[in-house]
């Protein structure tokens, strides 16, 4: 008889292991899941980013280090390969985008050119998706660090290799970055 209240207990434990296990795995594929809709946005960012320097470039010309660190940012963006360096590129890359903003202010002509208004539009719409799937992929990342250090879950968590994961936080100046852009007609 104990023999079997035994087995019945190590049979519970290992099921009770796995569905931890499994748990850890949904969380984690979540978590990519909730980046690979950010990856979406910053596609099309990436592909604004060009033709919103160039509309500014015929403004703007002597401002070129401003422009290149844009267009430098965005490339560092767009090689990195971890989660971890997108998200550090893409920081930089917002500073960037940041000090371009001011660019803008310097010069009422370019505020008033059509092309400039549908890209800072634009610009400006993606912008608000990014900020709504990091906000998703952020609650993702938590709900998954909690998992991974929370008791028992963290003893699966540390053998089977899973590990705390970064959020994705913006760094630069958090007002400026939260100010939608102005769009004057």
């Amino acid at each position: 008889m104990g023999l079997y209240i035994g087995i019945g207990i190590l049979v519970l434990l290992v099921i009770f292991f796995i569905s931890l296990y499994n748990k850890l795995v949904r969380l984690r594929n979540n978590r990519e899941n909730a980046f690979a809709d950010i990856d979406v946005q910053l596609k099309q960012r990436h592909d604004l980013i060009p033709q919103l320097v160039e509309v500014v470039k015929g403004y703007a010309s002597h401002e070129k280090e401003t422009l290149q660190n844009v267009i430098n940012a965005r490339n560092q963006a767009l090689n990195a390969t971890s989660i971890d360096e997108k998200i550090n590129a893409e920081n930089k890359l917002s500073g960037a985008l940041n000090g371009m903003r001011l660019v803008f202010e310097a010069y009422p002509d370019l505020k008033a050119n059509q092309n400039f208004l549908q890209l800072q539009e634009e610009i400006s719409d993606v912008e608000n998706k990014l900020s709504s799937v990091r906000r998703y992929f952020n609650s993702a990342t938590r709900e998954y660090n909690n998992a991974v250090q929370v008791f028992p879950s963290n003893i699966i968590a540390g053998m089977s290799g899973f590990h705390k994961e970064q959020m994705f936080n913006v760094d630069a100046d958090r007002a400026a970055m939260e100010k939608a852009p102005t769009i004057k007609f």
